[in-house]
């Protein structure tokens, strides 16, 4: 199942990439500095509303439709359930935030612009939560190609729409808009199937209990996490301005996102196979698949943040506009390697509480680092600036792994082969340390030949070491393919 979800979401997460890059050149350049910093604290606003009030239910979805769906295909009482709890979380969310928004003054031009960029986010995000709880579930149901469908038509329409809106004038609500259009467009094309299971399905209040006791704590743990990701942005208009906050967004932007994508289509296709592992092999069946998920996804996660950083000079030349592009070039090494370990926390350190549905430790596990976050920020932001901000959030994340790390042990201890991982990471830092000395050639001289050469001299360092015993595999695929190389050796 793993196998197959990275297969099956692999062109969704590079249409992803793509598009994060895509979307950083246009609104770099298309809005001003204080507009695209707007457009920051807004998707910041939007995210924690839209993981407190829905991310519960695609939890919920998540978890516990592989174990109903053994009864009766339908899964009637989920379905029914959270459909219904669905629309009457959506009612009270557009209410309480008209309500919100309408009692907003905002007398200036710069609050006028955020409060419209905040609002159009927020209405948003209930045609996107929607299509994200039918994602959840085709993801769920090893339906790779329609999760990856809906994915991909979202990334790729929400930019259309984006670029459409910024030239309207919309300004720096322009994507939170884009992407609740391109939602509305699609729900008529997958809803269906799921609307239907609803209206055949039965409310029962003691599901929708337990459904609340699981994923409450996970839309809280998530709301953490997400504001290890936000605070400092609203720290830095702050302490520094709106456009130091656009600048530290841009900055983020091009050092995380590919890690960041990474560890998105490592968790589609991880997650529900950790679940059906766990669910059909018991413990054993889980330690195995852990194993082999950790040491795979650092396999590719480590030469990935040793190659952005050795390439972080011209790529922010090609993607942040000039006025951007220096503060924002001064962050990136930091905010590599803390997207290392925010995906490696995210992604596996916090699957114990989910797979053994502890999920209220979460919350603790999540508590230590949001509040490390905080504390940090407020003593390094003032002092260091950008500089300070990155370096809080990578330190905070570190916190969250030893937390997560000590609290998991309680209730399921994934394994960590921590030689191995030593290995891949010396290898990773050799290729780091080969591309600094390659001579510049320019931007996209060295966007080119830099990538291929640190693949290259990485690709034969894990071959020659065996590294995740990925020798055997390698040589299998050539006695395949090739069978006269296999023969000659």
């Amino acid at each position: 199942m793993f196998s197959k979800g990275l297969l099956g979401y692999l062109p969704a997460n590079i249409l992803q990439g793509l598009v994060g890059f895509a979307t950083l050149m246009a609104l770099t350049r298309l809005l001003s500095p204080t507009d695209y910093g707007s457009y920051v604290l807004a998707l910041g606003v939007s995210s924690v509303a839209y993981t407190l009030v829905f991310t519960w239910l695609e939890a919920a979805m998540a978890r516990f439709y592989p174990a109903e769906r053994l009864d009766d295909p339908e899964a009637p009482i989920l379905y029914g359930t959270v459909y219904r709890l669905f629309i009457v979380v959506a009612g009270a969310f557009l209410l309480v935030a008209g309500v919100g928004l309408a009692l907003w003054p905002a007398t200036d031009p710069l609050q006028r612009g955020l409060k419209i960029a905040i609002g159009l986010g927020l209405v948003s995000t209930v045609p996107r939560s929607l299509a994200k709880l039918i994602q959840e579930q085709r993801r769920s149901e090893g339906r790779v190609a329609a999760a990856a469908g809906i994915d991909m038509l979202l990334t790729g329409g929400g930019f259309a729409f984006a670029v459409l809106f910024v030239l309207g004038g919309v300004k720096g609500g322009a994507p939170l808009l884009g992407a609740g259009v391109m939602a509305c467009l699609i729900l008529p094309l997958f809803a269906a199937e799921d609307w239907g299971r609803a209206r055949r399905g039965r409310f029962e209040a003691e599901a929708a209990r337990t459904y609340a006791h699981f994923g409450f704590p996970v839309s809280l743990g998530v709301v953490l996490s997400i504001a290890l990701y936000t605070v400092d942005r609203f720290m830095i208009a702050h302490y520094l301005g709106e456009a130091d906050a656009g600048a530290y967004h841009a900055g983020f932007s091009i050092a995380s996102r590919v890690i960041d994508v990474l560890f998105i289509w490592f968790g589609a296709a991880g997650v529900p196979a950790m679940i059906h592992a766990l669910e059909n092999g018991g413990e054993r069946g889980l330690q195995a698949e852990g194993r082999r998920q950790l040491t795979l996804m650092c396999l590719i996660q480590f030469p990935a943040v040793a190659g952005l950083i050795a390439v972080a000079g011209p790529l922010s030349s090609f993607l942040i506009g000039e006025r951007l592009r220096g503060p924002a070039l001064s962050i990136t090494p930091l905010v590599t390697v803390g997207a290392l370990l925010a995906g490696l926390n995210n992604g596996y350190f916090l699957l114990p509480f989910t797979l053994a549905k502890k999920t209220r430790l979460l919350v603790l596990a999540m508590g230590a680092p949001a509040v490390a976050n905080i504390a940090l920020n407020l003593a390094l932001i003032p002092r260091l600036g950008l500089v300070g901000a990155a370096l809080a959030y990578l330190l905070s994340f570190l916190i969250g792994i030893l937390t997560a790390w000590g609290l998991g042990g309680r209730v399921m201890r994934l394994p960590v082969p921590v030689v191995e991982l030593g290995k891949i990471a010396v290898a990773a830092a050799l290729m780091a340390l080969g591309l600094s000395w390659l001579p510049a050639l320019g931007t996209i001289c060295d966007l080119i030949l830099k990538p291929v050469v640190g693949m290259l001299a990485y690709g034969l360092m894990v071959y020659g070491f065996n590294l995740g015993g990925v020798r055997p595999l390698v040589d299998d695929q050539i006695g395949r393919w090739a069978p006269w190389a296999r023969a000659g050796s």
